[in-house]
């Protein structure tokens, strides 16, 4: 059994995905080709902004994007504590100052209370200016933008929206990756739209900025290709990934998001009852990048893994250690406590997860938690 059935995916669609890799392959046009123009006008429109700019990793569309912003030492940027380290990271390369707030139990996302707190003890203290909110869609559920909105607009902050988990999920209408001043993804292996390697984008509906992004992902080029007008990267998605993404996210929009919705509601049927299963808020809509459950405790969790191992049923713990325990930020000022992290990281489990997963197998998986729960209570 696979966590994240790549192989079974890859069989479905095997014959327009050789068709399109074999494309690529017969042009001999690995950068620059013709698939990423047209790939950025499809994620754009199904994201509904006017601009995509790939890139070469979900970690340099944050990065970039803060560039963008000229974000520099001495700037505050307020950061979730229950996230992938990229997301702090980011900060701390830009040279500014990563600043943890806590996030809700129940949805995984910002804590607008604890952000809010976060904010207030930053700028009462008067040593860091106050830039950027960064809020994580994790494990495929929006962030609650409205009041993330609500909050950078009361502070004059600049709002991103990290959806490396996130593409796909929705508000009402907006998708992710629409929300914010701007928004980024990955598109790494296992993302609910991944490729066959590393690749990010980001979106925005500001002209000037997306001329910006499109020199720094390339050396800092003008339209002149040997006129580098700024320091840039090397940081462009190559045409064979482009090539993939355009083949799987017509699958994504076509049938994945539907099948991966109906295998979260029979996790949900099967395990209501025995574990604290994911909540998805009224009007929301998930793309399930992970489904993620909530035991008593840390021994209890562990022992659930290492109990579902011995079935070979995989499962993975996303994330034992909070932003600001991590060894790199260590001495970092911690300006709100993060209980609610704390607490996840001891009790979180990711199960396996993807559209392809078949009855038979959430069964299966369910079964074996219910009969390790029981035995556990008895």
């Amino acid at each position: 059994m696979q966590f994240r059935d790549l192989n079974k995916q890859y069989e479905k669609m095997k014959f327009e995905m050789d068709q399109a890799i074999g494309e690529v392959l017969g042009n001999g046009n690995f950068i620059g080709g013709v698939q990423i123009r047209n790939l950025e006008k499809e994620l754009a429109e199904y994201v509904g902004v006017k601009h995509c700019i790939t890139c070469g990793n979900g970690t340099d569309a944050l990065t970039m994007a803060l560039m963008a912003w000229n974000i520099r030492e001495g700037d505050a940027v307020f950061v979730p504590d229950f996230t992938f380290f990229a997301s702090g990271e980011v900060v701390s390369f830009e040279g500014a100052t990563p600043v943890f707030y806590d996030v809700d139990e129940k949805t995984y996302n910002a804590d607008i209370e604890s952000l809010e707190k976060a904010i207030k003890e930053v700028a009462k203290e008067g040593k860091l200016r106050p830039k950027v909110i960064i809020a994580v869609d994790l494990f495929g559920l929006p962030a609650d933008y409205v009041e993330l909105e609500k909050v950078a607009k009361k502070y004059g902050l600049l709002l991103l929206e990290d959806g490396a988990q996130g593409f796909g999920g929705r508000i009402g209408e907006l998708k992710a990756c629409s929300f914010g001043d701007m928004a980024t993804t990955s598109f790494f292996p296992a993302k609910p739209l991944g490729c066959y390697g590393d690749g990010g984008a980001i979106f925005t509906d500001d002209d000037q900025m997306a001329l910006y992004l499109q020199s720094v992902r390339a050396h800092g080029k003008s339209k002149d290709k040997y006129d580098n007008v700024r320091i840039g990267w090397n940081s462009r998605l190559d045409t064979l990934q482009a090539a993939v993404l355009q083949v799987k996210l017509r699958a994504f929009r076509d049938f994945e998001l539907e099948n991966i919705n109906s295998v979260a509601q029979k996790y949900m049927q099967l395990l209501g009852q025995y574990v604290v299963i994911p909540i998805i808020p009224e009007n929301y809509y998930s793309s399930w990048a992970q489904f993620t459950i909530q035991l008593p405790n840390a021994e209890i969790r562990n022992g659930l893994q290492q109990f579902l191992k011995e079935f070979d049923i995989p499962s993975m713990i996303y994330y034992p250690k909070a932003m600001h325990k991590q060894s790199a930020f260590e001495g970092l000022k911690q300006y709100v406590s993060c209980k609610t992290t704390e607490k996840l990281c001891q009790t979180v489990l990711s199960l396996p997860m993807h559209p392809y997963l078949e009855d038979g197998q959430i069964e299966f998986i369910s079964g074996k938690i219910i009969e390790f729960i029981r035995y556990k209570k008895n």
